[in-house]
């Protein structure tokens, strides 16, 4: 076992692999050894004593054509890595605290004498600083040096009353279990430091709950490289079955290292094979995945003049469209005219799942049906716009850049985000970094200006129009130390004060862009700048749209009867076939956890200290 890792698959890959160890089924090791090997992390895995996983069907006619991948092997790697601290943050306008005695003050006494804080029990009754915990998700397939949101949060006892315009210190993200009433600790799966933006900011709500929680936007930085796998079932466990699995994989899927081609599937043992991600499903891993379970193997997998017919029926069915779809596109190039075939079927659903398998084969024909996707199916779009984001085809650039134009605040920003993250050079996009601070980009639009702020990833502005106009105000605030006031000639004056500072001021243009600018040169961020746009919005001196993270919903859902034309709509039918891509999702708001932390709240957000027990708070790790 390498201690210096993490672990590659995740807390239940884990639990697994220590399964392969004698003694370990039978219960014949202690608990606390247990638990410290689960929180430890291992590298490889292992599936040999396990009970043999039931089989996956994919097709309904299991006795017809091939054997798939998905009936020899399970995937790994899919799951979040969910990484905890207890840690500090620091800068803020006397509403911190001094946190009362517990194993959290203890941890973090502990980190600060680490780091060689002096006096840290005085630092931690300053009011400018405040006990925190800290926790964010590591998404599947993450790069060593990738950035990841991270979530704040005040302990239920704290009398820290607001974050605002504090700065997180650097924190160690580990996995968390509670041993004897103490906290018990792995070894670090990431870091985490940054500016504070409150949930109130984001929320435009001043509610003394959205005060002390807040997030720090990509302030989570990946210490390992995460990997992708499939476990080969144990009746099927054999090198000869591992190679022959891979080969098949290899025959469609392949990277370049150092110029050279090779496949993307490498057996490490009779039973796991590791997994490269094909570049076209970086932001789609459920799909790649999916995909690769999908191909054939053995001696009949090459009988496609047999295999075709069939898939096309069950391709033009809405009920295995879907399926059909995958095991298309898991074919490759030999499946392209059945697959177009599925561009004239009357449903729309057809139409869609066929749309998508040829754009991850970069195939022109699938942009018109993902681009009417887009702009008119809410429960498809965010499938619609990744896989246009996964193209190389000049076709797709010229929709998305036609998206930017819509009425629809989700189908502008999500058709930005597309492109940003296509090709974030993109003329038509660009735009550029204010101090490292946040990021700010001008769009030339046809359609209505819309100001858009991000809370995913990194903090974003997106003007969707230029020199959008707002109205000189008598006093606007952009954070504690900024004033924004007018001139007598119609222009904004935008001011600092500081205590033992000089006040210093910048005049600009009455627009939006020139006030941003304004505001950063003075020293403000990304709070300041939304908190002063959110206020200008309230009082009416701005007349646009404004719009704070406009992104999916998983509770969409598409009727045959008509299509949706609308952001909001919602109702009952058939939802997608695949989960959100990884594209647009985002961990930290999926209803699953924002219902734990409302559940949770007179509690613990995070690590509970009091008697849940190790196995209780063991299961989280799992869901």
């Amino acid at each position: 076992m390498d201690r210096a890792s993490p672990g590659l698959y995740g807390a239940m890959s884990r639990m697994k692999f220590l399964c392969s160890f004698p003694g370990i089924g039978s219960r014949q090791w202690p608990l606390g050894v247990l638990a410290v090997l689960l929180i430890a992390g291992c590298s490889t895995l292992s599936f040999r004593g396990q009970s043999p996983e039931p089989a996956v069907s994919t097709d309904t006619e299991e006795n017809r054509g091939p054997r798939l991948v998905a009936e020899l092997t399970i995937p790994l790697g899919l799951t979040y890595q969910k990484g905890e601290a207890v840690a500090l943050v620091t800068g803020l306008a006397g509403t911190g605290s001094d946190p009362p005695n517990s194993s959290r003050r203890n941890v973090l006494l502990n980190e600060m004498q680490r780091h060689d804080v002096k006096n840290p029990n005085q630092v931690l009754s300053w009011p400018s600083t405040s006990l925190v915990l800290v926790r964010g998700y590591i998404p599947p397939g993450a790069q060593d040096g990738d950035r990841f949101d991270v979530e704040i949060l005040t302990p239920s006892r704290s009398e820290t009353s607001s974050l605002r315009s504090g700065w997180l210190m650097q924190s160690q993200l580990r996995e968390l279990a509670v041993l004897g009433g103490s906290i018990r600790s792995g070894l670090p799966i990431g870091l985490a430091a940054g500016p504070v933006v409150v949930d109130s900011l984001f929320k435009g709500d001043d509610d003394s709950v959205y005060q002390i929680r807040g997030r720090v936007l990509g302030g989570g930085v990946v210490k390992h490289t995460r990997s992708l796998g499939l476990g080969v079932r144990s009746k099927a466990g054999s090198i000869r079955s591992a190679m022959m699995i891979a080969s098949a994989i290899n025959k469609r899927f392949h990277t370049f290292e150092h110029g050279i081609k090779r496949g993307v599937a490498n057996p490490k043992q009779d039973d796991l094979i590791e997994l490269d991600v094909d570049s076209r499903y970086r932001n789609n891993l459920v799909r790649y995945m999916r995909v690769i379970r999908s191909i054939a193997i053995g001696p009949r997998a090459a009988e496609l003049a047999n295999r075709l017919p069939d898939l096309e029926r069950q391709l033009l069915d809405p009920a295995t469209a879907a399926r059909a779809s995958l095991q298309l596109e898991a074919i490759g190039n030999p499946a392209v005219e059945t697959l177009r075939k599925g561009l004239t079927a009357s449903q729309f659903e057809v139409r869609f799942y066929a749309a998508e398998s040829l754009a991850y084969l970069d195939e022109a024909d699938a942009v018109e049906t993902l681009g009417e996707a887009t702009r008119r199916v809410a429960a498809f779009r965010w499938h619609a716009l990744t896989a246009l984001a996964a193209m190389d085809h000049v076709s797709a650039y010229d929709v998305l850049s036609e998206l930017l134009h819509m009425p629809s605040a989700e189908t502008r920003y999500g058709a930005f985000h597309a492109l940003h993250t296509r090709n974030s050079g993109s003329p038509i996009i660009a735009g550029e970094w204010l101090g490292q601070q946040f990021s700010l980009h001008v769009i030339v639009t046809r359609g209505e200006p819309m100001i858009h702020f991000s809370r995913n990833r990194r903090p974003e502005i997106v003007l969707f129009g230029h020199q959008i106009p707002i109205s000189p105000p008598q006093f606007l605030s952009a954070g504690k130390r900024i004033l924004i006031t007018s001139t007598e000639g119609g222009r904004l004056k935008v001011s600092r004060f500081a205590p033992n500072e000089q006040t210093s001021f910048v005049e600009c243009s009455a627009d939006v862009e020139s006030m941003i600018r304004a505001i950063h040169q003075l020293g403000g961020g990304y709070a300041e700048t939304l908190e002063a746009v959110r206020a200008a919005k309230k009082r009416g001196l701005l007349q646009v749209r404004l719009a704070v993270e406009a992104r999916p919903r998983a509770s969409r859902r598409y009727r045959n009867t008509r299509i949706e034309e609308t952001d909001t709509a919602v109702a009952q039918g058939s939802q997608p076939a695949s989960p959100l891509p990884d594209l647009f999702s985002n961990r930290l708001d999926s209803q699953k956890d924002a219902k734990k932390v409302k559940k949770k709240r007179a509690a613990s957000q995070t690590v509970e200290e009091e008697k849940p027990g190790f196995f209780v708070r063991m299961t989280s790790w799992f869901r």
